[in-house]
């Protein structure tokens, strides 16, 4: 069967990995051509839990520099979902993803060059992994990147196939 894709996300990351992870492959693969009568809807949404805080979206510098210190030396959750929804069908199917991620201790000169960018207060807890300033401070990731990016590569295309 063919279908088309509809992100419904802004996130920059998870375009990225539907892109070249899972677009790339299905159309390899002859399961998409942009021409089908089905529509999938991929939703995805993603929250850290740090201190038994669940922190989203950040908004204001201090609050996603304070979130940035206290990963430092420490440690953060990353609880990932995704709903897909066959929009000819009303078919749905959602997962639900946990990863930790463990750090190195971050110098303060660090985090204060990440809120100058400004690109870590558009990502949930501030917490992005593939920044080149963040990545050396890394220690550890139980679990897959593209979790702690916001959409799981494996159980996306496997929610694809369950609801085609």
């Amino acid at each position: 069967m063919s279908f088309q894709i509809i992100l419904g996300s802004a996130s920059a990351a998870r375009r990225q990995i539907l892109a070249d992870a899972i677009l790339s492959r299905l159309q390899s693969e002859g399961q998409l051509d942009g021409e089908g009568p089905a529509t999938m809807l991929i939703t995805a949404d993603t929250v850290i839990s740090h201190c038994k805080i669940f922190i989203d979206f950040e908004v204001v510098v201090c609050e996603a520099w304070n979130f940035i210190k206290g990963y430092s030396g420490g440690q953060a959750a990353v609880i990932g979902s995704v709903l897909e929804t066959n929009l000819k069908t009303g078919k749905r199917k959602g997962v639900w993803r946990r990863a930790e991620v463990y750090f190195h201790v971050i110098p303060e000169e660090v985090i204060d060059s990440l809120m100058e960018e400004g690109i870590t207060l558009n990502v949930a807890g501030g917490l992005m992994l593939e920044h080149p300033l963040i990545s050396p401070f890394v220690e550890a990731v139980i679990g897959t990147i593209d979790t702690v990016m916001g959409l799981p590569t494996e159980l996306t295309e496997k929610l694809i196939q369950e609801a085609v």
